[in-house]
């Protein structure tokens, strides 16, 4: 059996075009010392199979060869292990973006986008196991996903991992030096890794697809200098200069403080990709100028994250145009509406801000953050409040202030269970009692208040975006009520 699923592998490489007849032999004989083989015979091989099936059987085979133990995080050191057997080498990988680089950057990326996922890098079959919809809101359809490609860890291996000698290489999941780690139990295996080095702002810059894709193209920019995010000048001339090569792709980055920041702020880096956000789709509401940059044009647009969109032909001065706001948003404060922009010396306020082309103009949106927190939030005043924890408790990051929900995969199960419940006569009360349940007693109670139905699952879908849309409600800054919006014009009129 394990030689015609060797052969297997070899054939898949050869279809994917990941190695040619002539590496044939060569990566034979890699796979065979990955599995302590010392012998070879040809064995007629299966067709037509996904990788994710023919890798599974690899790791049923070391399992009961005794190569492996039962677990999924040593399965997915070995299946990386294998698959790199049948990867190029980071230059080939490189010189071939090169070449399609120069018929065209979307080329490029699209190729580049399919040798990940050939590699099983981008593990294709688990992304699609996330679920996925479009919620009507009065901000437009809100894109909603449920994660359900992270695999939850095995108990087994978290006891593992205790005994594990500790290691600090390398610094972070971000880090140039993941190319071709052969991981452990507390680091992903990234044999497969390869980046595409890049220059912006007269720096080492790297770009690679996320291995958890959540829209089309996911992709990371990363400094080659481990050092922390921020905010500043260079940030949009990079992000600028990035959607030059790149016009087909947005791109942003995460705040650089805690709470309105993404997970990972100890290395600078940007996100990207092929998808149109449905904040780009939002409109202006208002219109303003500055009177310091008339070319560039300003406004506010209806979304529920306080977003401010500046366009301009000439990127430089969109550039000085973005930091100006940002300055401006650094050290202001208006109390009649809870935003600080210090306390002592400790910064308050941010932006997350997003960059594309539109028609023959560039575009920044800036979105406005601010972290303070309170008794009556400590988790943050513009963070997702305890009235929607059941759905979304963790940071408002880019991905999501865009518009696209990372929803936990707990609520899979969660909410197949409540359709469940509501169907019973005393779910009141048996809704109350259930441990696993009973964090959507208010929300779910409000639900059936509202709607003289029966609630399906569609119909739960439909609830959790709405409440999405409140979620990132309670990020903005300046709320949609009147106070808000007067509060959001008083900001505006200071530029």
């Amino acid at each position: 059996m394990i030689y015609s699923l060797i052969q297997e592998l070899l054939n898949y490489g050869l279809q994917k075009r990941l190695i040619d007849s002539s590496e044939e032999i060569y990566s034979r004989n890699l796979l065979l010392d990955v599995l302590s083989l010392n012998d070879w015979k040809y064995e007629d091989a299966k067709t037509g199979r996904d990788i994710e099936v023919i890798l599974l059987d690899f790791c049923h085979w070391a399992t009961k060869n005794n190569l492996i133990n039962d677990s999924p995080a040593e399965m997915e050191l070995l299946d990386t292990k294998l698959m790199n057997c049948i990867t190029p080498r980071p230059k080939e990988v490189i010189n071939k973006f090169n070449e399609d680089f120069k018929i065209s950057s979307e080329k490029a990326t699209a190729n580049y986008y399919e040798f990940s996922k050939n590699t099983n890098y981008i593990r294709e079959a688990r992304i699609k196991r996330n679920l996925h919809w479009f919620s009507n809101t009065p901000y437009g359809n809100l894109e909603i996903t449920i994660n359900l490609a992270k695999p939850e860890k095995d108990p087994k291996d978290i006891e593992r991992e205790k005994l594990m000698p500790k290691s600090s290489y390398p610094n972070c999941l971000l880090c140039l030096e993941n190319v071709g780690y052969s991981g452990r139990l507390n680091h992903p295996a990234r044999q497969t890794h390869r980046v595409i080095p890049m220059n912006l702002k007269s720096e080492n810059w790297y770009f690679q697809f996320s291995p958890y894709v959540y829209y089309n193209e996911h992709s990371i920019v990363f400094c080659g200098e481990h050092r922390p995010m921020k905010i500043n000048k260079d940030t949009f001339d990079r992000l600028l200069e990035f959607i030059e090569i790149f016009p087909h792709y947005c791109v942003g980055s995460n705040a650089d403080l805690p709470i309105v920041g993404g997970s990972i702020l100890s290395h600078d880096h940007y996100q990207a990709g092929k998808h149109v956000f449905p904040m780009e789709k939002a409109p202006i509401e208002n219109t303003f100028t500055m009177k310091n940059f008339p070319e560039v044009d300003c406004g506010t647009i209806k979304w529920p994250v306080s977003v401010i969109r500046i366009s301009s032909k000439d990127k430089k001065t969109l550039s000085k145009a973005a930091e100006y706001i940002f300055e401006k948003w650094k050290n202001y404060s208006d109390e009649s509406v809870n935003i600080l922009a210090y306390t002592g010396d400790i910064p308050h306020n941010t932006v997350t801000p997003i960059a594309r082309k539109s028609g023959n103009k560039y575009q920044i949106d800036l979105a406005l953050r601010n972290n303070r927190t309170s008794s009556e939030h400590p988790l943050g005043i513009f963070h997702p409040h305890s009235e929607v924890h059941n759905i979304k408790k963790e940071n408002i990051g880019l991905i999501e202030v865009m518009g696209l929900a990372i929803l936990p995969g707990r609520l899979q199960e969660e909410m197949t269970l409540l359709e469940k419940e509501l169907k019973k006569p005393d779910w009141i009360t048996t809704l109350k009692e259930n441990p696993i349940l009973n964090k959507h007693y208010e929300w779910i109670k409000n639900i059936v208040s509202k709607r003289d139905e029966t609630i399906t699952s569609d119909i739960l879908k439909e609830e959790i975006g709405k409440t999405f849309s409140i979620v990132l409600e309670h990020a903005g800054v300046f709320k949609r009520n009147t106070l808000g919006k007067k509060a959001f014009k008083k900001f505006t009129d200071t530029l």
